[in-house]
């Protein structure tokens, strides 16, 4: 959020200041580039949106021909930054009494569009039409409310994972962030704003409103208004979340004594809304009033919702509009109410971005000639908002509304990204193995540690671009930026969806490409990479040298030991900056002996005695000695014994992970030092491809199509996960349709003790799909 400065306490809730002053950088962010707009007018609240296109430093390589001396040194590629543009959507949220010097802002700061049409929807679109269209110089276009709100929330659900949540108000973590099904459809929308309006979607363009009601949102605030003289919603739903409603309503065992066991009635439960208060001689507060009265709406609204969802056999029912806007205590009426008619068999669920569905809508029906389903899109993190809590109590962080702007920001990604086929269950794969969300001890652990390795990722930033004189002040804005969002995130841990150790990491990614930083480590990882193919040959001959069952467990233990080389985490950096010479022999000697933390080696090595498989997809990791000394002799093992192998790296840099581009040069130059890596590209049985990702970690909900494609056509029978952001932070409990090995070292001293290990643990867990539910479960050692 980004808040505006300059407001006089005396300013009026419906005059603005003039004096305002809002900071381009941070609230309308590249609006010299934007190309077309939309808005969204509710009854309190603007939602503004538009397209704009993004300036982005990237890193990229290029082989060396070193037959025409074109390299100095041994290096085998260069690297280069250039700039690339990029596609973003970026969404506004702020309240209506600064329309008009917002709208002031957007054009002062309109530079190259040639849009003449601004799409419009909600309530407010008809009373600022004229505003809008004298302001901005662009006709208003006028679409329908319901026909935007359902575009908005099958584009938030198809491209934010984690996008919706259930809501439980006395849990550790009071938001559960729901994996996003592969196909969203069928579901129930019930749009909570002056009235109730149910509808029922059934793919992107039918839906159709089934049924609805005239006591909702506007209901609550008109009774409640006469009930206890406040005007103000807000302050309505605050005086509710103070209040007792059994001093109003009349429960079962007012009337009976206690529960009424025939019927299956507690005795806590409500038998009429505010029945005592036509008995009773004494008064009540505004408190208690308000209570009740949010308890009967919505638990009227909840029972008919159970029973469309029930008439139309719908399991996903979301709840939405401006009855609901992310109010805590809303959303718990709500949820009681669904769980008490359902019996716990259907959960409200609850959108993180919901504020933003008419005019998510409203844009997409204005760009639908550029067809924006085609892509995937993901947030931003850096340039987001996030879930900010509006519960008066929640936070010290938590600013007053007024004067505070939301923003959210979607990234077109180049790549259409998908679920890898080879899922057990797409819709109940969770990538990530712990919620820090719900686990205060590692979040607290997390959070620390991600501040104290800032300054060296400062460090490490700067350090890439030694001839930038302005780089200095990016790496500070990148440092306060960065630790602002764990600040933000130490408080509101639900801010982005699940708090996990991937999205800490991804949120760092993000910011160090915001302030034009895409490779930190481009430098480590060519100097890395020089050193360790120097060293190839010699592997590949020793490995030769063993028997047959003495190079398997060699093979493994040089995965393991190339792993050890991860500049991302602070015990490997620091032996590495304070040791340059430290090798794949030294990195050898620091795992564990057998039996390792988890040991299932026994088990892959009677499987090798068997048929080879059909195709292996390895997700490789690190540069250097990683992918060079540990994985391509594993492959070339596997390559001999007749495995086809897919190697599926980066799309884009993150840490000092091998990206698909350096991907391809150092295989070239293995392949001219070995025939056999030769002769498997040569015939087609090793092919590299990207995996869709940027990160330090892996999303098998999403993946390059391209590389789900590959996956189907090979037949592939075994995927192999290696390191610690792929193979414990996420995937541990991954499972596949076909067999699969995750092999890691854990680099971390905090992790390895809660896993009841060392530092340099092993990982090492071979699994087989059961063929049935009577299979027995594999159990780590």
């Amino acid at each position: 959020m980004a808040e505006c400065g300059g407001l006089h306490s005396s300013t009026s809730r419906h005059t603005m200041d003039k004096s305002i002053t809002l900071p381009p950088d941070e609230i309308f962010r590249n609006l010299e580039n934007a190309k077309r707009f939309a808005i969204d007018i509710g009854g309190s609240l603007t939602k503004l949106a538009y397209y704009s296109t993004v300036q982005h430093k990237v890193a990229k390589v290029r082989s060396f021909d070193h037959t025409a001396k074109e390299a100095t040194g041994d290096e085998l590629y260069e690297i280069s930054v250039q700039e690339e543009v990029t596609a973003r959507l970026h969404f506004i949220k702020f309240e209506n009494a600064y329309i008009e010097t917002c709208l002031d802002f957007v054009k002062d700061h309109l530079v190259n569009t040639d849009t003449k049409v601004i799409k419009a929807t909600g309530g407010g679109a008809h009373k600022f039409k004229e505003l809008i269209e004298r302001k901005l110089g662009l006709r208003v276009d006028k679409e329908d409310e319901m026909t935007c709100l359902i575009k908005g929330c099958n584009f938030v659900l198809r491209n934010i994972p984690h996008e919706a949540f259930v809501y439980a108000k006395h849990a550790d973590s009071e938001f559960r962030f729901q994996t996003t099904q592969p196909d969203i459809f069928p579901y129930l929308l019930v749009n909570i704003g002056s009235g109730v309006s149910i509808v029922k979607v059934e793919s992107e363009d039918k839906f159709e409103r089934i049924g609805g009601s005239s006591i909702g949102g506007g209901t609550f605030w008109g009774l409640g208004a006469l009930l206890t003289k406040t005007k103000r919603f807000d302050e309505l739903l605050q005086l509710a979340s103070k209040g007792q409603h059994t001093s109003v309503d009349m429960l079962v065992k007012d009337i009976y004594g206690g529960s009424y066991g025939s019927l299956g009635l507690t005795g806590d439960l409500i038998a009429s809304s505010f029945g005592k208060s036509a008995t009773a001689d004494k008064g009540f507060s505004k408190e208690d009033m308000a209570k009740s009265l949010l308890h009967m709406i919505s638990n009227d609204i909840g029972q008919l919702a159970c029973l469309y969802a029930k008439l139309h056999n719908l399991s996903q029912v979301y709840f939405g509009g401006f009855f609901i806007r992310g109010h805590p205590v809303t959303m718990h009426t709500i949820t009681y109410s669904i769980n008490f008619f359902t019996k716990g068999e259907v959960q409200a669920l609850f959108l993180r971005h919901e504020g933003y569905l008419g005019a998510i809508g409203a844009f997409l029906k204005g760009a639908e000639e550029d067809n924006p389903n085609q892509y995937s899109w993901g947030e931003n993190y850096a340039g987001s908002s996030g879930l900010m809590s509006v519960s008066p109590d929640m936070n010290p962080m938590q600013r007053a509304r007024s004067g505070t702007f939301d923003m959210l920001e979607m990234d077109r990604l180049e790549r259409k990204l998908v679920n890898l086929p080879l899922l057990q269950d797409a819709s109940s794969y969770i990538p990530d193995t712990v919620d820090l969300a719900e686990d205060a001890l590692a979040r607290e652990y997390w959070l620390y540690c991600f501040e104290e390795a800032l300054d060296g990722v400062v460090k490490r930033a700067l350090a890439s671009q030694p001839d930038m004189p302005e780089a200095a002040e990016r790496a500070e804005k990148f440092r306060q930026k960065y630790r602002h969002k764990l600040q933000t995130l130490r408080h509101q841990p639900f801010a982005y969806g699940s708090l996990t150790v991937r999205s800490l990491l991804d949120t760092r990614e993000h910011c160090l490409n915001e302030f034009n930083f895409p490779d930190p480590y481009s430098k480590i990882k060519q100097r890395e990479n020089d050193t360790a193919l120097k060293y190839y040959q010699k592997a590949v001959k020793s490995l030769e040298e063993l028997s047959w069952e003495e190079r398997q467990f060699a093979l493994v233990r040089g995965v393991l030991a190339g792993n050890v080389f991860d500049w991302g985490a602070k015990a490997v950096s620091d032996v590495l900056e304070s040791d340059p010479e430290f090798g794949f022999e030294q990195a050898k000697r620091q795992l564990e002996e057998r039996p390792w933390l988890v040991d299932t080696y026994d088990q892959w090595f009677e499987r090798l005695k068997g048929p080879p498989h059909k195709c292996a997809l390895f997700f490789v990791d690190n540069s250097g000695v990683d992918i060079i000394l540990g994985v391509m002799p594993f492959v070339r093992e596997l390559l001999s014994r007749g495995t086809e192998v897919v190697l599926a790296s980066n799309s884009s840099p993150a840490l000092n992970d091998v990206t698909n581009g350096e991907l391809q040069i150092l295989t070239e130059s293995i392949a001219a030092l070995d025939p056999v890596i030769q002769a498997a590209l040569t015939e087609d049985r090793l092919t590299l491809v990207q995996s869709g990702s940027s990160s330090p970690c892996l999303d098998l909900s999403r993946l390059d199509k391209v590389l789900a494609m590959v996956v189907r056509e090979r037949k592939t029978d075994l995927v192999i996960i290696e390191g610690m952001g792929r193979a414990i932070h996420t995937n541990y409990y991954a499972m596949l349709s076909c067999e699969s090995l995750k092999m890691a070292v854990i680099k971390n001293s905090w992790l390895a003790d809660r896993l009841g290990g060392k530092l340099f643990s092993v990982v090492f867990k071979y699994e087989v799909p059961a063929a049935g539910p009577d299979s027995p479960a594999l159990t780590p050692s």
